[in-house]
């Protein structure tokens, strides 16, 4: 049976670096009630992620999240910075954000992932709708080790989430 991505993220020993490259994802309940002018403590919404990154950062492991968006930036893309603060970094990830016009010399895997200590890759494969379809653990070698270049590639160009302005 396969890891789930739980597992994998719990058996993490060193580092969890996420790469996001859409500009919207299944727009959910929570995206709804944001969009409809309701705001809400993440936090207190998925108290699952505070308990996962803060006890992964409790034991070592660093857990950076970069996301690649593009500009002007979509009503998803806002949704998400205004929830950084309170979900992402209050559970302890660096966050960053890279502008898609400063990534164009860089070479990007085709879908979202995780690497997991820089010997796994979690693929996420989504619809065109933003609708996940499924994961794909890859632990090949040279495809990890293309991905971790590129994650560095993006986490180096990207810009800190307490430094990254929506409209400017």
């Amino acid at each position: 049976m396969a890891a789930t991505f739980e597992e994998l993220f719990r058996a993490a020993r060193s580092s969890a670096y996420h790469l996001e490259t859409r500009d919207g994802y299944e727009q959910d309940e929570a995206y709804a009630e944001w969009q409809a002018g309701h705001r809400f403590d993440a936090a207190e919404r998925w108290p699952w992620w505070i308990e996962l990154v803060s006890s992964a950062v409790a034991r070592g492991v660093e857990v950076h999240r970069a996301r690649v968006i593009s500009e002007p930036v979509s009503s998803y893309i806002r949704y998400e910075h205004a929830l950084t603060s309170g979900h992402n970094i209050k559970a302890g990830e660096e966050v960053r954000w890279l502008p898609r016009r400063r990534a164009s010399t860089l070479l990007l895997p085709g879908n979202d992932l995780w690497l997991f200590d820089r010997s796994q890759v979690l693929f996420h494969h989504f619809a065109g709708d933003g609708r996940m379809t499924g994961q794909e653990l890859v632990t090949d070698p040279a495809v990890v080790s293309r991905c971790a270049t590129a994650f560095d590639a993006v986490w180096d160009a990207a810009v800190p989430h307490e430094d990254y302005r929506l409209d400017g």
